[in-house]
């Protein structure tokens, strides 16, 4: 791709383009939300949560986040350029964003997430992108909500009717009118004391109760 085609894919004409393009597609999903009510009341009543989905599943997201634009809630998001649309996206959508990943700004990131999340009360975290490998939690999430003292919430789309990429996560976009659930898990609490292997235990019991949520995998 010559820079000229990257210089234009990360302008504003284009990103502002390409949000009101996914919200007008979004639009047409039949969208259900299930257990929504119990995290949201934990944040109304100075709570903190990180929401927790699969690289898989986050385009299925990107409609109904808007809804919680009111929170000033923060994602990371990685420093490529296709990093750099999505963030652009995010941020029309009423997202922060924390512009970093394990290869690259990670720390800093992290950091600035932290801070956001105790500030405002939710985030949320890719937690095995953005390249993978696939279903497998990276600790950063643990890590995450460890220090800000926030409690993790799974949430995962389902499609009734959707196309799979043939990518390292098997992205999967929901068809155009097809029903979409958007399911969120039960409040998970993580340990402070900062012991190594109860980080890491956390971190599996996190991989154990995601996992079967992946679609053709």
């Amino acid at each position: 791709m010559s820079k000229k085609m990257k210089n234009f894919l990360t302008s504003k004409i284009f990103i502002k383009f390409l949000y009101r393009f996914t919200r007008i597609y979004a639009w047409t999903f039949r969208l259900t939300v299930e257990n929504e009510k119990p995290w949201m009341d934990h944040i109304d009543a100075g709570g903190r949560v990180l929401l927790c989905c699969w690289h898989q599943q986050f385009f299925a997201f990107i409609r109904y986040f808007k809804e919680y634009r009111q929170y000033k809630p923060s994602l990371m998001i990685s420093k490529s350029k296709d990093g750099e649309m999505i963030a652009g996206v995010a941020e029309l959508t009423g997202w922060l964003t924390a512009r970093g990943s394990s290869s690259k700004g990670g720390m800093s990131a992290l950091q600035n997430m932290i801070q956001n999340l105790k500030k405002n009360g939710l985030a949320a975290h890719i937690v095995d992108g953005p390249k993978g490998p696939a279903g497998i939690v990276k600790k950063g999430c643990i890590y995450l909500a460890k220090d800000a003292d926030a409690m993790i919430v799974p949430m995962y789309a389902i499609a009734k009717k959707a196309w799979y990429f043939n990518s390292w996560d098997r992205f999967f976009l929901p068809k155009p009118f097809s029903k979409v659930i958007i399911r969120y898990g039960d409040m998970i609490k993580i340990e402070t004391n900062g012991d190594n292997d109860l980080i890491e235990k956390q971190r599996e019991d996190l991989e154990d109760t995601m996992q079967p949520a992946l679609h053709n995998f």
